[in-house]
């Protein structure tokens, strides 16, 4: 079962979560934000959702305001900034979360947005999970989305396909050096920017890289 709730975010606008329970629950929460093209029901979210869920730590997903209304372009930054602050503080609240050692992340745009909120310092947090970091768009090599990225002072963790038209690891390691906050950089073998790997090795891929993002939160609480 995967209970939802609704969370009003004021000026009209409202989105709705969905928590993963924990099997065997470490005390973890993660609250993961979906990318620009997809919401928190695509198979990528949900899996990543369940994968984490099954290995010990709740998650908490959710809707973007402009994705749970329908439209087709994303939210201005200070909507989508506001929207995951209001989705943190309901997943702190929701049914015995609120002691939970505190992560969020996400999925391209998802994730890019958390990072903005971890360069504002969000209180109690101890990382940010980023699956697909989106450093250009593709095609612009100059058009960098690192400004931030120096004011972040908690632990992240960048997943990356090796083959990600948004920015590969070779391409994102100078500008995480920019930082004093503690990086791992995860670069995946094969996989493009929805970390995806042709043949029969992506499940098992899959499941690998659930494992290890896993296992950093549970060295980062």
């Amino acid at each position: 079962m995967t209970p939802a709730f609704d969370i009003d975010l004021g000026n009209g606008r409202d989105t709705a979560a969905l928590h993963y329970p924990a099997s065997g629950s470490q005390r973890m929460l993660m609250v993961l934000a979906h990318g620009a093209g997809a919401g928190q029901r695509h198979p990528f979210m949900v899996a990543t959702a369940k994968g984490l869920a099954a290995r010990g730590i709740d998650v908490v997903t959710f809707d973007f305001p402009y994705m749970h209304a329908r439209r087709g372009a994303p939210d201005k930054a200070p909507v989508l900034e506001h929207c995951f602050h209001a989705v943190i503080d309901a997943g702190r609240a929701f049914d015995g979360l609120s002691r939970h050692r505190l992560f969020i992340g996400g999925k391209s745009m998802g994730g890019r947005m958390a990072t903005h909120l971890g360069a504002q310092q969000v209180g109690g947090l101890k990382g940010i999970v980023v699956l697909g970091y989106p450093l250009h768009p593709p095609g612009q090599p100059g058009k960098l989305r690192v400004e931030h990225l120096p004011s972040i002072d908690v632990p992240l963790l960048i997943v990356q396909g090796e083959r990600d038209a948004f920015g590969s690891p070779a391409e994102l390691e100078g500008h995480l050096k920019t930082m004093t906050a503690p990086v791992t950089l995860d670069p995946i073998a094969g996989a493009d920017h929805s970390l995806n790997v042709k043949g029969k090795r992506g499940p098992e891929v899959f499941e690998s890289m659930i494992d290890r993002i896993a296992e950093w939160i549970k060295t980062h609480v």
